[in-house]
C-alpha cells in the first residue's frame, strides 16, 4: 500500500532522523542562550561543555545531510543563494 504522501520508507526514516537531530540541535542551542558556550552539566562524568554538543549535534545533521543527498533527497545548489545573501545576517562582519 503506498503512502499518502507517496514517501517510500526509506525517505520517512531519513527524514524521521533528519528530525530529530534537528531537535537535538535546537535544544543546545537554547542551552547555550541560556547559559553559554563553555558552560556543561555538573553531573556528566566527561564534563563536555555546550560547545562541544553543538559540534556533535551538527555533526549528526551533516550526516543526515550526506545520507539524504546520496539518496537525492535534497540539492544544495538549491539553496547556495541563501549562504551568499547577507540582507539574512545583521550583526556579522561584511
Amino acid at each position: 500500500m503506498e503512502n499518502f504522501n507517496k514517501l517510500t520508507r526509506a525517505e520517512i526514516e531519513r527524514l524521521a532522523y533528519l528530525s530529530e537531530e534537528c531537535g537535538e540541535v535546537i535544544q543546545i542551542v537554547g542551552k547555550i542562550l541560556r547559559h553559554g558556550y563553555d558552560s556543561y552539566n555538573p553531573l556528566d562524568p566527561k564534563k563536555l561543555d555546550n560547545r562541544a554538543l553543538l559540534n556533535m549535534e551538527l555533526s549528526d545533521i551533516l550526516k543526515a545531510m550526506t545520507r539524504m543527498l546520496d539518496s537525492g533527497d535534497i540539492d544544495l545548489n538549491i539553496g547556495k543563494k541563501l549562504y551568499t545573501n547577507s540582507e539574512y545576517w545583521h550583526h556579522q562582519e561584511k
